[in-house]
């Protein structure tokens, strides 16, 4: 997970000041900084907001309940578990997750998607998050992520345009996970004879497996020097 969460947010997921583990980590690589003596007030972690300022979701919404806090307490990846569930996610429902923290890192990768959300802890190791989609901004969230996936027959910079039943994806230059969602946002309207090609500066080892456990067959292609190409295709 450290490639997808923040500093500041793994600071508030263990209620420690941003600064304070800023230090603690120049520390464990030997950078000695002018403050290293000094913890003052000021570097509190960020106070928890009251239920009543806190965003709610429209009333009458049906509850979704998803519990991963026994994959995670087993160090097992609920991620593709989790994102299941938002795809299938009903306009006039609403995700409950369970986690043992608060998922930080989900909540700001979802609320990218037009998703709206709300966090509460009922004990050090057991939080729930409310996820529901939050009216136009789902729209936008949606557009957006069509867009990006260019019609057969594109040019992308110097890379050879697509063949006829490709879609093509470029992906590079996006923070993780964002290109793995837009990779799965796109699998799931791509037409069943079609390949959809993604497009990334590395080799997405985090979306390899759940390509593989949704049934979907890929090949990667590593012989260029601005791009791995990663064909996906529906397993036969």
């Amino acid at each position: 997970m450290a490639r997808l969460v923040t500093i500041e947010q793994a600071a508030r997921i263990a209620k420690i000041p941003p600064a304070l583990l800023v230090q603690d980590l120049n520390q464990a690589l030997g950078i000695r900084t002018p403050d290293d003596d000094q913890r003052t007030a000021s570097n509190d972690a960020p106070a928890s907001k009251s239920p009543e300022s806190l965003p709610s979701w429209p009333g009458g919404a049906r509850v979704v309940e998803l519990d991963v806090r026994t994959e995670l307490r087993a160090g097992r990846e609920p991620f593709s578990t989790i994102m299941r569930a938002v795809a299938a996610l009903e306009e006039s429902e609403v995700l409950r997750l369970r986690a043992t923290f608060e998922p930080l890192p989900l909540c700001a990768v979802l609320s990218k998607r037009g998703l709206a959300f709300r966090t509460e802890e009922h004990a050090v190791d057991d939080w729930s998050a409310w996820f529901w989609h939050a009216g136009n901004e789902s729209g936008r969230a949606s557009d957006a992520t069509e867009s990006s996936v260019e019609a057969p027959g594109t040019h992308h910079d110097d890379i050879a345009p697509a063949a006829s039943d490709e879609r093509w994806l470029d992906v590079r230059g996006l923070e993780p996970p964002e290109p793995m969602m837009r990779t799965l946002a796109a699998l799931e309207h791509m037409p069943r004879d079609h390949t959809l090609v993604h497009v990334n500066v590395r080799v997405p080892q985090f979306l390899l497996p759940i390509l593989a456990e949704r049934g979907f067959s890929f090949t990667i292609d590593e012989t260029r020097s601005d791009a791995i190409l990663v064909r996906i295709r529906r397993a036969s």
